[in-house]
């Protein structure tokens, strides 16, 4: 059924300079869940006069948010100390993890996982799973039963960590074509080859993870890179005559244009060349890198790079992308560059559709593209009521919103028309 939405729209175009706001606006949703109309209420066509209507006032109506990185079997798992990044996985991850073999368990968990998501405004996502093929498959059901853009793979690792959650070269590559042929492009998932990282993977695991990603065609490349000073230099110990971390992909066929790689906190200038060269994506996930004490990750030293935000749920600390953007803005600020609230909230749409090549179908108000909205509500705390009293243009609305925001601002989620939250 055709249905009208209603309240302040905020939309960008091509990039964050392009922001258009309109204090009375709506937006039309076919019965295909896509947006057929969208503009300033006094310019309503008729026709959708006497549609049913969702009302949201003075509140912000926009495209949903994307968050570029996360792990659906750590949903439990935020907040969980540790010395470092290495000492984390091997005392909390890997133990969680490995609940994943259990069919009954992960689709349990991906219905609580995804409704997480939508309570803070997220519609899409590119996630890790757990080394199971069950876990991916629960995950890849759950979104389709909500007609939800996700992207996600069964996790690679043969060594280094528990038997619970070690699969072998040979497996991992049979299971990852398996999930592609079933699931690539079936209405709106998408299938990602997904090494953990090079640490957890053996020569003959990365060398058939090349392989199978040419087989995949269309599929996304995901994997860690760079995260913490002891990381690398494990990597370098397992992979002694590569000259650096990036180096360990690039030989394998992991470095294309549909890479993306998370974390990028210590890259060499060579390995930013690289990595820009071969039109591969940095995903940056401030709480994690925060709470782990794993490094500042400066966009200004990776500008060459497309970089896309990302909470790394469990390793980060907030399911909400507006909390990430408040840590994006902070850290940014220690490396010397002050982003404003339209780049921020662009990075986290639109920006995102594009690193994760789903623009074409979500990320903006275009019409033709899915509903897949969230309705922030800039007063929904009394420090946000406060402040808002002070704001004198949209920059400013969003600015708080950021910065000040969580789930409390999240007012509704829709996926594809459909309220979810």
């Amino acid at each position: 059924m055709t249905r009208l939405i209603t309240g302040q729209l905020v939309a960008f175009g091509a990039d964050y300079t392009h922001l258009s706001h309109e204090s009375k606006g709506a937006i039309v949703v076919g019965d295909d869940g896509r947006i057929l109309w969208r503009g300033p209420m006094s310019l309503l066509p008729q026709a959708f006069a006497t549609a049913p209507r969702d009302d949201y006032g003075d509140k912000l109506l926009m495209a949903g948010f994307i968050d570029a990185h996360i792990h659906f079997p750590q949903y439990r798992m935020l907040a969980a100390p540790a010395k470092d990044l290495l000492d984390w996985l091997s005392r909390y991850t890997f133990p969680e993890e490995a609940r994943y073999a259990a069919a009954p368990y992960a689709a349990a968990s991906a219905k609580i996982f995804l409704q997480r998501l939508f309570s803070n405004g997220t519609t899409a996502a590119l996630a890790f799973s757990s080394s199971h093929k069950v876990a991916a498959e629960a995950l890849f059901h759950a979104a389709e039963n909500h007609h939800m853009a996700l992207i996600t793979g069964k996790t690679m690792m043969d060594r280094e960590a528990t038997s619970a959650v070690q699969d072998t070269a040979e497996q991992s590559a049979e299971d990852t074509l398996a999930l592609h042929r079933v699931f690539h492009n079936r209405g709106r998932l998408r299938h990602a080859v997904s090494p953990r990282f090079a640490i957890t993977s053996t020569e003959a695991q990365l060398e058939l993870a090349g392989e199978v990603l040419k087989q995949c065609h269309g599929a996304l490349l995901q994997t860690h890179l760079s995260e913490s000073v002891a990381e690398i230099a494990r990597v370098k110990q397992l992979f002694p005559n590569d000259p650096d971390y990036t180096a360990v992909y690039e030989r394998f066929g992991l470095l294309t244009d549909h890479s993306i790689f998370a974390h990028g906190i210590h890259l060499s200038a060579s390995e930013v060349s690289r990595l820009a060269a071969a039109g591969a994506t940095i995903a940056h996930c401030p709480t994690s890198n925060n709470f782990l004490g794993s490094g500042l990750m400066s966009i200004t030293r990776n500008s060459p790079l497309p970089i896309a935000l990302a909470t790394d749920i469990g390793g980060g600390t907030s399911y909400s992308m507006l909390q990430t953007m408040a840590e994006t803005y902070k850290v940014q600020m220690h490396c010397g560059l002050k982003l404003s609230a339209a780049q921020l909230f662009h990075m986290a749409t639109l920006g995102n559709a594009r690193a994760l090549r789903i623009d074409h179908e979500t990320g903006s108000l275009d019409i033709g593209k899915y509903a897949d909205l969230v309705v922030l509500n800039p007063q929904a705390t009394a420090v946000l009521a406060s402040r808002h009293e002070l704001s004198e243009s949209i920059e400013d609305v969003l600015f708080a919103l950021a910065l000040l925001g969580d789930d409390r601002a999240v007012a509704a989620t829709y996926v594809a028309g459909g309220k979810v939250h």
